[in-house]
């Protein structure tokens, strides 16, 4: 009651909730005044928080009446606490002050003057002319969405197949966006036309390695910079190419897809119509295989499919137990081994010993009007699914 009234209207996320639910459940409740067993919020050689009983003889509080202990112990408290208090890992912090880093050098860059001069001696415009130059040789042609559509049985086409169409025709109109932005560029640095807002833009994210506004309104959602940016799309060419060439792939890189939630979606439906099962009855479930790699996997899906390309935030997976298990020093991110989607009637599923954990796009999970959020992932674990939820457990499908 007191969750709903303080919080429920400000937490309209439904792992929000989750959370809010987790902390009402751990932290409050009769539990907490039991006498014989002492209930700690935490623990530590140095500091314990708790509530202090009215007879008690804690250092700070000694012959003061009970309200005046009561504050008194609370003003012995720490100014700062530690990730471990609120039941998050340490590694937590070394998270937020990363974000909190890049944030801050992501605003010195876009302040820093555009001087005339780059590096090794070459003019702003000359790197930025190279930059140009060198990303248009590495942009592919583009494809022939109607010539893919009859290869894949025209009227006849499976569900999953449409998604591929979707998706080529979604790369199609950014690819052709760069070319003739960049290219467009190339003669404005040369004088030959008139430089815009948008080519503006785009010059200072080609010369400070960002990726530029108007290519990012068509790309998958992604944190990365313009390198890392390219050697994804060029996978991505990579994915759609060997789909139409040799078939849909048994091993699916999820995060190559513009909108990986309509590929599952797809999947659901084809294993609805082979079975004759209604499709709002049907769901999702999920396995974590012994595959490490793609390239490990040596048996068809032949219900479902095989998906590659998550990485793990807020816990470690251990493949010899294949369960969730405490994360390493450090470590902020794993990837997680090959996983198995499988569609199945939802009166049929049935799961134990399970954490139900959010898969998003990118590390910012998802945004006030819930987008990012691709689907929901079943992981094993051997212990109380309120210690993942507490320590923010998630999947994602790009790293930043």
């Amino acid at each position: 009651l007191i969750r709903k009234v303080m919080y429920g209207g400000r937490a309209i996320d439904e792992f929000d909730r989750r959370v809010l639910r987790t902390y009402m459940n751990e932290y409050m409740g009769d539990f907490i005044f039991d006498t014989f067993q002492p209930f700690y919020f935490h623990r530590t050689e140095d500091v314990a928080y708790y509530i202090p009983s009215a007879n008690e003889e804690h250092p700070a509080t000694v012959g003061l009446p009970v309200k005046d202990a009561a504050l008194e112990y609370i003003e012995s408290l720490p100014l700062t606490n530690t990730p471990e208090v609120f039941g998050l890992h340490p590694n937590a912090e070394i998270g937020y002050y990363t974000k909190s880093a890049r944030d801050m050098w992501e605003q010195l860059i876009e302040l820093q003057p555009q001087s005339a001069e780059a590096s090794g001696g070459m003019s702003r415009d000359e790197y930025i002319d190279n930059t140009a130059a060198d990303i248009i040789k590495r942009i592919p042609q583009q494809y022939d969405v109607d010539k893919v559509w009859k290869k894949f049985g025209g009227e006849a086409i499976s569900p999953t197949s449409v998604v591929l169409l979707q998706e080529l025709d979604r790369f199609n109109r950014l690819t052709l966006t760069m070319s003739k932005s960049l290219a467009t560029l190339r003669r404005a640095l040369k004088g030959e036309v008139g430089m815009s807002n948008e080519l503006d833009d785009l010059s200072r994210a080609l010369y400070n390695g960002q990726l530029p506004p108007m290519w990012r309104r068509l790309a998958p959602a992604t944190k990365k910079n313009l390198a890392n940016w390219m050697d994804h799309f060029l996978r991505r060419n990579q994915l759609y190419s060997g789909w139409i060439n040799d078939g849909e792939p048994n091993v699916v890189w999820l995060s190559g897809f513009s909108i990986p939630e309509s590929y599952l979606t797809a999947l659901v439906q084809a294993t609805c119509r082979k079975n004759g099962w209604p499709l709002d009855k049907s769901t999702l479930y999920t396995q974590v295989t012994e595959w490490e790699t793609p390239e490990d996997v040596n048996e068809r899906a032949h219900q479902g499919c095989f998906v590659t390309g998550l990485y793990l935030e807020g816990a470690s997976w251990d493949v010899e137990k294949r369960c969730l298990t405490r994360q390493k020093p450090k470590v902020l991110i794993q990837p997680l081994p090959v996983m198995k989607v499988i569609p199945i009637e939802s009166h049929k599923l049935k799961l134990q010993n399970t954490f139900r954990c959010p898969v998003y796009v990118t590390s910012d999970r998802r945004n006030a009007m819930g987008v990012g959020l691709v689907f929901e992932a079943d992981l094993s674990t051997h212990e109380h699914i309120s210690k993942w939820v507490l320590q923010g457990v998630a999947l994602i499908l790009n790293t930043d």
